[in-house]
């Protein structure tokens, strides 16, 4: 196997980094991190030392200083379950799922995942079953069902479910196939354009400006990524759409957070105006519906000539299932992690990872792919289109082996939980949350902004202090 070294190099160098740049990285720690078969502690460490890493090299590019990246393994999987270690006021978390999300059992024997944290997805799949949103209810009308031909109907309704699938079923797809050839993280040029100059600041990306058009974990997370290295982050939602708040919360740290409704024309044109003067635009909307509302990548770079355009799906660019919705535990569960982390632990049904691991790499893989596309608009011109999805993430933690006695670590809690935790204050009360795990030698990682209500600012740069 791989070390998180070797993988970080390879990761650096397939994007173009100068390997001289390596010589400055320091990863500590030891596998397991979590009680896992799979590698979490080696896809964290590398995934945000990777984001790190690039940050470091634009400063050195900006001002001349180099210095070092240091990334501790522990730390790294804790980030990557900030979300359940965040605390407002002092109180923990709400309960993270809807009442109905989770794991069932269909009539042929298999199993299914649904995903109804939103309430549009619940009544999808409440009205594919013709149930009441009740877990009894949702059971008894499952076993009805093959696994696969609900899953089916469940997408084609507007519902996000999965079947377990084991690894060899996943590969045997054809969506598998589609992202087989795809490198971890696309980036391609769409447009040309002169190189642009660095904007004056103090930190690695100050005066960087980035539109976050994404929900949930892992869009969120490349924001709040580029946050902490200095960026100018505005978080842009719509007062239509549903959000978990408490993740909102755990992701908006360092942003500014506007509203702009892309369904009508003076959302589109508020949209517009942030672009023109927008150095990164990251967005996790399904393939063709920005481009319907007239923000394709092509788009984007003629009304920002020189923009980085970040896409985020969750099963690839190409392939049947291309459209498909999808989240996190979801991907997990299709590809084959549940069902080879269940067989591990001796279980009859799924097992889930230890973290939303797929999620949280793939943020930082984005902020990653951002950064290293910047830093070639700045040597060559360009605008550039950077693409991940959540599956191909899968397919590099499932190709970096297995740990056998991985399930046997102990988890992490505690006082080793507090020791990586920062305190702050929010527009939600006080907050404790976890530091950034990327320590910059000469300039150190935090957010300038506290998190903020969605929608707190109007849609304009520079609108809230």
């Amino acid at each position: 196997m791989q070390t998180p070294r070797d993988m970080l190099a390879e990761l650096w160098t397939d994007l173009g980094g100068e390997r001289a740049a390596l010589d400055r990285i320091v990863l500590t720690g030891d596998e397991p991190a979590l009680p896992s078969s799979f590698r979490a502690g080696a896809a964290a460490q590398v995934s945000i030392a990777a984001a790190g890493l690039a940050a470091a090299e634009i400063w050195r590019v900006r001002s001349g200083q180099a210095q070092s990246v240091a990334v501790d393994m522990r730390h790294a999987v804790v980030e990557c379950r900030s979300e359940r270690y965040l605390r407002c006021d002092g109180h923990p978390p709400p309960p993270a799922w809807d009442a109905i999300a989770g794991v069932y059992k269909t009539g042929d024997g298999r199993f299914v995942r649904l995903h109804t944290n939103f309430p549009h997805h619940r009544d999808a799949v409440c009205s594919v079953l013709s149930c009441a949103p009740e877990r009894d209810a949702v059971q008894a009308a499952l076993m009805q069902w093959k696994g696969e031909a609900f899953e089916t109907a469940a997408d084609a309704a507007g519902g996000v479910v999965a079947l377990m699938r084991s690894h060899d079923e996943w590969m045997a797809l054809p969506q598998a196939q589609a992202i087989a050839d795809l490198p971890l993280v696309e980036v391609t040029r769409i447009g040309d354009v002169a190189p642009k100059p660095w904007p004056a600041g103090d930190r690695p990306l100050a005066g960087l400006r980035v539109l976050d058009l994404s929900r949930v974990i892992a869009g969120p997370v490349a924001g709040r990524t580029l946050a902490a290295h200095g960026a100018d982050v505005m978080l842009v939602s719509s007062p239509r759409l549903p959000a978990i708040p408490w993740l909102t919360i755990d992701t908006g740290r360092g942003k500014q957070a506007c509203f702009a409704d892309l369904d009508t024309a003076q959302g589109r044109e508020a949209l517009r105006g942030l672009l023109a003067d927008a150095d990164i635009f990251s967005q996790g909307y399904r393939p063709q519906s920005l481009a319907a509302r007239g923000f394709a990548p092509e788009d984007a770079a003629r009304i920002s000539p020189g923009v980085i355009y970040v896409s985020l799906s969750a099963y690839g660019r190409g392939g049947p299932w291309s459209g498909r919705r999808g989240f996190d535990s979801l991907v997990q569960c299709a590809s084959g992690f549940n069902h080879a982390e269940g067989q591990a632990a001796g279980l009859a049904g799924p097992k889930e990872l230890p973290a939303q691991m797929l999620d949280h790499a793939t943020g930082y893989l984005m902020a990653f792919g951002a950064l290293m596309a910047r830093l070639r608009q700045a040597r060559e011109g360009g605008s550039w289109h950077v693409q991940v999805s959540l599956a191909r993430t899968g397919k590099w933690l499932w190709e970096m082996g297995r740990l056998e006695n991985g399930l046997n670590a102990p988890d992490i809690a505690g006082d080793a939980i507090a020791a990586l935790a920062e305190e702050m204050p929010s527009g939600f009360g006080r907050l404790s949350a976890v530091r950034h795990a990327a320590v910059l030698g000469a300039t150190p990682t935090y957010w300038a902004h506290p998190a903020v209500a969605l929608g707190s600012c109007p849609p304009v740069w520079g609108s809230a202090k």
